[in-house]
């Protein structure tokens, strides 16, 4: 004779089904290598960026619209940067140290919200150091090894961290996983 089958009520739950394991982290050498190779990049972008502007507005001294210009870089860097997350979740550096970012509780890459969110929230890095130069009237050194000191201890904040994320990526709800080799 068998055993009786388990009763089971129909409002239990099914066993949950296993997703897909999670991506493993990079190391905070390697993003910080991405990064290295991010600023090369960038160098690329915001000079074609200073052109255009130069150009369209005809600057010819380069403290004539210098707030404007300033504000035009930072909307092209965040341009580049949101349409490259929100489209797979790497720029080019990204790819070539395989890296990706996204969303910290989907996996998916970000929504243009957060990513945009993740960008604003990336200033941390160099805005709060670089803001006692004007309001300490600190000198040009002072200020240089500020911000180099906030910065490493910002990069160092990530070893605090469980998953090794960055403070912005925190912030924004993002993560930066090992993406597969192709």
């Amino acid at each position: 004779m068998a055993p009786p089958a388990p009763v089971t009520s129909p409002q239990a739950d099914p066993p949950a089904a296993p997703g897909p394991a999670p991506a493993p982290l990079p190391t905070i050498r390697r993003r910080l290598a991405a990064l290295v190779y991010e600023s090369v990049l960038l160098f690329g972008v915001v000079f074609i960026a200073g052109y255009l502007f130069a150009t369209l507005t005809q600057q010819r001294n380069g403290l004539t619209h210098h707030n404007v210009l300033t504000v035009w870089i930072a909307l092209v860097v965040g341009a580049y940067f949101v349409w490259c997350w929100t489209r797979g979740g790497q720029t080019l550096p990204m790819k070539t140290w395989r890296l990706r970012l996204v969303a910290a509780h989907t996996g998916q890459p970000p929504t243009v919200m957060r990513a945009l969110a993740r960008y604003l929230a990336a200033w941390l890095w160099f805005l709060p150091p670089l803001a006692l130069h004007p309001l300490a009237h600190s000198p040009v050194p002072a200020t240089l090894a500020a911000t180099a000191a906030w910065f490493i201890l910002w990069a160092a904040a990530a070893r605090l961290d469980p998953a090794r994320q960055f403070p912005h990526d925190r912030l924004a709800g993002t993560r930066i996983v090992a993406a597969e080799r192709r």
